[in-house]
């Protein structure tokens, strides 16, 4: 996922005050309202989704909706001056991560009342994946994407090495990754590792803020930064001794790169989602799928998660006819359709399990969303608080003073909070 440029942020405050002085638009009385809609879903997904759209303009005659597809980067770029200059889309989907930065500046419409009414099925929106669309206590979208981190398997590496199950604490993973790990010739660098735990840049950034909150440690509570704890300092001493001197895993490697060592068949465990299903057949990979294992204090996966929100451009009309699309998008069948097609978890928790069973990567991943947690949710400078972890858990894994390392991740992340 992209990471908020901190001068994105910035002008977003002075956006804020052009777009706080919109006056209402006009809306043509004769027709339907014509919405906009940009996202960046640019593969499979993005064919559902637009089935979805095409199937709403069918079913109604009020509101027409008009799709725009861009990568995230360039909607991330362009929306801030398309929405100061009240020419903006009516509807848009993001990264989570993006989320917070235009929802803290009123960018969004306020869901409060969406949310309250039983008519827009709302109500049982997954709490974790709604809780990433909060904003200083209010909810300025719906989410349209929330999948856990899972851990990724080589079926056949886990027979040859006589493991039946995957692993289901700390303890017995890092005993699985030894008896996984293959060092033929002895030169201390193996042919296969146990597992990939990259160090930094890791996949949607949640690979330490999961093992983090297995530890029971955090990075920011209560928009605090809390990332300096004693829990976090035995979490990094427990992954250094596992990784760099038991070497179940290798060191210096990115989110990217992880996927390149586990398909490449150098080692027999990796973090992912659902897109690990394709890059694994592709390899010819037999693979399995695990819930990341517990740690001693938790069970938790850091979601990747989208979100999709009505734009405030002064508009009622255009706004009440947003409202009126998001609520179809949640409807049962679309949420199932939506689901499917994306190959990610329902949004919503009154979806049945056997809704979703046709898809054994759907009906997997759905059951670890009860574990599942949005990555610093409600945190506007997300990318000077990601740094400052990526520094500490690469340098952690190298060896550098844990200590120390952690009262300097402590100050920058304080600082990004400012």
């Amino acid at each position: 996922m992209t990471r908020t440029p901190l001068a994105a942020v910035a002008a977003l405050a002075v956006a804020g005050l052009a777009l706080a002085g919109c006056s209402a638009g006009d809306t043509p009385s004769d027709g339907p309202v014509e919405l906009t809609f940009w996202h960046g879903y640019t593969e499979a997904d993005g064919d559902v989704l637009q089935g979805i759209v095409d199937d709403f303009n069918a079913s109604q005659d009020d509101v027409v909706v008009t799709t725009e597809i861009n990568t995230w980067d360039v909607i991330d770029d362009t929306l801030l001056p398309a929405l100061s200059s009240k020419t903006g889309p009516d509807l848009v989907a993001m990264p989570a991560e993006r989320f917070p930065a235009y929802a803290s500046k009123k960018a969004f419409v306020d869901l409060t009342d969406f949310y309250a009414d039983p008519a827009n099925n709302a109500e049982d929106v997954v709490e974790g994946a709604k809780e990433m669309t909060v904003v200083d206590g209010t909810s300025y979208g719906i989410p349209i994407g929330f999948v856990p981190l899972a851990i990724y398997f080589d079926k056949a590496a886990f027979e040859a090495a006589g493991i039946a199950e995957a692993p289901t604490d700390w303890a017995g993973w890092v005993e699985a990754a030894k008896k996984l790990t293959v060092d033929e010739n002895g030169d201390g660098t193996p042919e296969r590792y146990g597992v990939v735990i990259p160090d930094h840049a890791t996949v949607g950034n949640g690979v330490w803020p999961s093992l983090l909150w297995g530890g029971g440690g955090d990075i920011v509570s209560d928009g605090s930064a809390v990332i300096d704890s004693p829990e976090n300092a035995d979490t990094l001493a427990f992954w250094h001794q596992a990784i760099a001197v038991d070497k179940i895993s290798p060191t210096g490697v990115d989110g990217i790169e992880a996927d390149s060592v586990f398909s490449s068949g150098k080692a027999a465990m990796t973090f992912g989602g659902p897109w690990m299903t394709f890059i694994a057949a592709d390899a010819g990979i037999d693979y399995g799928i695990a819930p990341i294992p517990a740690g001693p204090e938790a069970q938790a996966a850091s979601a990747i998660g989208l979100t999709l929100s009505v734009t405030d451009q002064g508009d009622q009309a255009k706004i009440d006819a947003a409202e009126k699309f998001l609520a179809y998008f949640l409807d049962d069948d679309n949420s199932v359709a939506w689901s499917l097609g994306s190959g990610w978890p329902p949004l919503r928790s009154s979806i049945p399990a056997d809704a979703v069973a046709e898809n054994p990567t759907v009906a997997t991943l759905s059951q670890y969303t009860s574990f599942t947690r949005p990555l610093l949710a409600g945190v506007v400078n997300s990318t000077d608080v990601l740094a400052a972890l990526d520094e500490l858990t690469q340098r952690a894994m190298a060896g550098d003073d844990i200590a120390s390392l952690l009262q300097d991740a402590q100050a920058k992340v304080e600082s990004a909070l400012e």
